[in-house]
């Protein structure tokens, strides 16, 4: 058996031809900070790479599947516009790795998923949430536009008017509001999560491999469409509002409450 890539933030491990990546910050309820933000460009590319697995899973360590981002993190950023440039290209390759990653990639989202840990969720090809979680896209709550993907798959899963409800309100829904209204797949109980991910990756395991991937490649040539159209803009309009003074006094503020 062929050894797994070894990151910082980032956990691999097989299950016989499932391969699960989970975000590994634990004690920040899995916040992306900038290595994880690296590592995610990165790990969906490596698991395309592995022989040896057919499935993918996503999932969060802890009790949050990601929290979005670090909050000291993006206060670097806000104070450090610069910085954020250089991570729109981290942005669009965790993005377009995942579209272009022929294997079924299922989210195993087993608790919180807050902005960009909403948008990495959301563009997974299943979901199946604990029935404690909550997700949604508040970039809105601290000056920022929605503009690293949930923009952009929002509308596609819940359509354009329910999509402007929620980005712009900046709403968190639970995970049956989300199931009720197909952001994602399914809503299951905390301790029957593991199961129904467990008997979904065994289905895609009987089924024909490559009908499987080349199913898959054929239902995202049109995200991917969408997608070239949109996260260039989005990414230039969130590097725009980093700049304003109100997305500083937010995350300032937001820091001091949560200290």
């Amino acid at each position: 058996m062929s050894s797994l890539p070894i990151y910082e933030t980032l956990q691999l491990t097989r299950d016989g031809r499932v391969l699960t990546i989970t975000m590994n910050r634990p004690d920040q309820l899995n916040a992306v900070n900038l290595k994880l933000h690296e590592e995610l460009a990165e790990v969906f590319i490596a698991a395309a790479k592995d022989d040896e697995s057919d499935v993918v899973v996503l999932t969060g360590a802890g009790r949050a599947f990601s929290a979005g981002g670090d909050l000291d993190h993006i206060l670097s950023n806000a104070n450090n516009p610069d910085l954020f440039d250089e991570e729109v290209r981290l942005a669009k390759r965790i993005v377009f790795s995942m579209l272009d990653l022929d294997k079924p990639l299922i989210c195993r989202m087993n608790g919180h998923a807050v902005g960009l840990g909403a948008t990495i969720a959301l563009f997974c090809d299943v979901v199946f949430a604990s029935e404690k979680a909550r997700i949604g896209d508040p970039h809105v709550a601290v000056g920022l536009v929605a503009g690293d993907g949930g923009a952009i798959i929002w509308p596609q899963l819940v359509g354009l008017n329910r999509t402007k409800e929620f980005l712009l309100g900046g709403d968190l829904l639970t995970a049956q509001q989300a199931a009720d209204i197909g952001l994602i797949n399914h809503c299951v109980a905390p301790d029957e999560l593991d199961g129904a991910v467990k008997a979904y990756c065994d289905k895609l395991l009987g089924n024909s491999r490559n009908a499987v991937r080349w199913t898959k490649v054929l239902l995202n040539q049109e995200l991917k469409r969408v997608t070239h159209s949109l996260l260039d803009t989005g990414l230039a309009y969130e590097a725009v509002s980093m700049r304003q003074e109100d997305h500083r006094k937010a995350v300032q503020a937001m820091l001091e409450k949560a200290k």
